[in-house]
């Protein structure tokens, strides 16, 4: 497994895959979390995540809500 920070606006629906960390550096990709979150502290647009999975295109599947626009999310629920 490997675990993907990232950083989430919620106002625009833009993702941004900061860095990837393999499976033994769990505790480095919560550690860069926590400095990011500090670096935005204040402002609740943006979301900082620590995601685990075995592969990019995995996480785009399994957490889909982090790498589509919110247009596409309102699209898709009334179609």
């Amino acid at each position: 497994m490997n675990y993907f920070l990232i950083v989430y606006n919620r106002s625009t629906g833009e993702s941004d895959i900061r860095r990837t960390f393999t499976s033994t550096r769990r505790s480095e990709a919560m550690s860069a979390r926590f400095e990011l979150e500090d670096l935005h502290r204040g402002d609740a647009n943006i979301e900082i995540v620590v995601l685990g999975a075995d592969s990019e295109q995995g996480l785009m599947k399994t957490h889909s809500r982090y790498f589509r626009s919110a247009k596409d999310m309102i699209r898709e629920a009334v179609s």
